[in-house]
């Protein structure tokens, strides 16, 4: 397509304030790559956090668990819905909206004072977060109909992601060490609050000119088919298959049978399931979706590791894991470059490789280990991941017509945050399991060495409170047993990218960037404000 921007009778790029066109399409994605920044951010800072709320709201291991996975488990639910919706009343509004109720959430989680009411404010988080990532996403895929242009700013929008965890553990490691905990999720809101006033002014508004009614069976269909089945993964990988958690999964599948059947009979439905019958739609979705379960186990473990037994402090830990975002921020830049000069599904493939070759590289991490192992795999991880997560991204958005990117970036944001849920369920039992095996050592009452077993972190607590040879004896058998357990789920999340990588070969093959349907040749990418769009306008994503 060319890359020309059209004349203001076209209305695709134009921002309320007019101007050059090609300029304030970049001024709007720098407004629109704050809310993955910010996301990005809140993602790594709960992990630096954990063992810091572990000690003042003292949650057992499974309320540990809930806090770091309930935000993905309800945005999960809930994307699909939120992303149909920025169709229907307008992108810009959602994500405006929703920024405002995520600043506002954020302050409530901070002050949290118990476990239940963290993990309920981190439930409400993940409502209003369902509605930034698609929003973004599908402004983009309206403000750049140049394909190349477009690639550019994915990659953008992606590497502001990864550099949202480069800034998060940093920002987060001093505020830990200077303020209590609650103060990480506080610097939500100088984001927040520049992202709603410049937004408002800058960006420009796009929807679906005829998208139907916004089905309300569908949504809740949705919801609780999503949230159900993970519970039940999460609950049967923790604790073993009951007879209510197989209940639970089976509504769970039933719920998600009634949602596909009912898309397939609305005329409008809130989400085309014809989508899926794109190769390279369906490909870059399942590959979304094994990375980040892959990866889940290391990500969420990793500022415990650093923290609790390599004895760093919060900004050490944030600084450590540096390499991993540097790595994902330069690869997105370059991944529409790399990916055009070989193919997508050596793009992909050989970056879902290099991941798990990584975690593979962490089965002869131990307690004592330099940083040389642990930098070299993060450095490799951010590298892969960035380069595979930018180019299915791209993927996506060129894959379906322009009024669908709603539905589109939905169902790549439910794949990221299903396989981190998931993966931190699956991946994060695995850690548990093997850390609360280990053997009391002679010296420490079994009193307390059940109590060590909840957690790491109560492990460091119980120690204190022990005679110095006890606590030091105990102490050093969970930091062992508990890497023992990070090397298991890191190498069955190698097993996981290694199939990802080999599935997105298959799938994604001659996929090319830029390839849309032909109804990428009708520019109406964005509506300004106070114009009417055009007739024959299709769904958007």
């Amino acid at each position: 397509m060319n890359s020309k921007a059209p004349g203001p009778a076209e209305g695709a790029d134009r921002t309320p304030h007019g101007g050059d066109p090609s300029r304030l399409r970049w001024a709007a994605l720098a407004i629109l790559v704050l809310a993955v920044l910010l996301v990005g951010i809140d993602v790594t800072v709960l992990g630096l956090a954990a063992p810091f709320l572990s000690e003042d709201l003292r949650p057992s291991s499974t309320q540990l668990l809930w806090i770091g996975d309930v935000y993905s488990f309800v945005i999960a639910g809930l994307l699909v819905s939120m992303g149909s919706l920025g169709d229907r009343v307008g992108r810009k509004k959602l994500l405006l909206t929703g920024s405002v109720a995520f600043g506002a959430l954020s302050v409530l989680t901070a002050y949290a004072h118990s476990s239940e009411a963290m993990i309920l404010w981190r439930a409400l988080m993940g409502v209003a977060g369902a509605t930034l990532m698609p929003s973004t996403l599908a402004l983009i895929r309206n403000i750049f109909p140049d394909p190349r242009e477009r690639s550019l700013a994915v990659g953008i929008w992606g590497a502001m992601t990864a550099a949202g965890t480069a800034v998060g553990p940093v920002v987060g490691g001093f505020l830990l060490e200077h303020y209590w905990w609650g103060s990480v999720f506080l610097i939500n809101l100088p984001v927040m609050a520049v992202l709603v006033l410049v937004g408002v002014k800058l960006l420009p508004e796009s929807k679906n000119p005829a998208p139907g009614p916004w089905d309300l069976p569908s949504v809740g269909l949705s919801m609780v088919g999503i949230i159900a089945l993970v519970y039940a993964v999460k609950e049967a990988a923790a604790y073993g298959f009951r007879w209510d958690v197989a209940v639970t999964g089976a509504a769970g599948l039933v719920a998600l049978w009634a949602f596909v059947r009912r898309q397939l009979r609305l005329p409008a439905p809130l989400l085309d399931m014809r989508l899926f019958t794109n190769r390279g739609f369906t490909g870059a979705v399942l590959a979304d979706l094994l990375t980040i379960l892959g990866m889940s186990g290391l990500v969420f473990f990793l500022s415990q590791f650093l923290q609790m037994v390599q004895d760093r402090t919060p900004l050490q830990a944030g600084l450590a894991e540096l390499p991993a975002a540097v790595g994902s921020v330069v690869a997105g830049l370059l991944a529409g470059w790399f990916a055009r000069r070989t193919s997508v599904r050596g793009a992909v493939s050989g970056g879902l490789t290099a991941v798990g070759l990584a975690l593979g590289a962490c089965l002869w991490l131990q307690a004592t280990s330099s940083y040389l192992l642990l930098g070299g795999v993060l450095l490799v991880v951010g590298v892969g991941a960035g380069l595979a997560f930018t180019v299915t991204a791209d993927v996506l958005l060129s894959s379906v017509p322009k009024e669908q990117a709603g539905a589109a970036s939905a169902v790549s944001e439910t794949a990221y945050e299903l396989g981190a849920a998931l993966g931190i369920a699956l991946l994060g039992s695995v850690v548990t399991g093997v850390y609360r095996s280990f053997d009391t050592p002679s010296r420490v009452p079994e009193g307390a060495a059940e109590h060590a077993r909840q957690s790491l972190g109560e492990a460091v607590r119980t120690a204190h409170g022990l005679p110095d040879g006890a606590g030091h004896a105990l102490l050093d058998v969970a930091r062992d047993t508990f890497t023992e357990g990070l090397r298991y789920g890191a190498g069955v999340g190698a097993a996981v990218l290694l199939a990802a990588a080999a599935l997105a070969w298959r799938l994604l093959r001659d996929q090319r960037l830029g390839e849309a349907p032909a109804e990428e040749d009708a520019p109406r990418a964005v509506t300004p404000p106070g114009r009417r769009p055009g007739g024959g306008g299709r769904p958007h994503r």
